[in-house]
């Protein structure tokens, strides 16, 4: 799977992704570093990589757009060292890789996981 990791989150989560076969970058490998929320959605979409992040704001702006890409998934009420972020994305990710295949916002806590298809309507 194709990552692509937001700046709240700590670069090496991109070497254990990688360890593990993915093909994972994090935002400062490609020159967004303090770049607006909506310009990593868009390099996300165009490269085809599902953003991992712990910020809600990227929920919110699919669901303000209707969009259908890229997927998020967003860690919640976890541990943010990369080393148990990626053993938790990774004990997760064959239930969840369907859903950001087609798109989808993941939600993954200390306890479970919760899966929103795209688009969100908020009507």
């Amino acid at each position: 799977m194709r990552f692509l990791i937001d700046e709240c989150i700590s670069a090496r989560l991109a070497s254990y992704l990688q360890d593990a076969g993915h093909d994972a970058v994090h935002v400062l490998q490609e020159g967004l570093g303090g770049a607006p929320d909506s310009e990593i959605m868009a390099e996300a979409a165009r490269q085809q990589r599902v953003v991992i992040s712990t910020d809600t704001d990227f929920g919110e702006l699919l669901a303000q757009q209707s969009a259908t890409t890229p997927s998020v998934l967003l860690f919640r009420r976890t541990r943010h060292d990369p080393r148990t972020l990626a053993d938790t994305l990774l004990a997760n990710l064959a239930d969840a890789a369907q859903y950001l295949d087609e798109g989808a916002i993941v939600v993954i806590t200390k306890d479970r996981m919760k899966l929103r298809r795209l688009p969100i309507n908020l009507d």
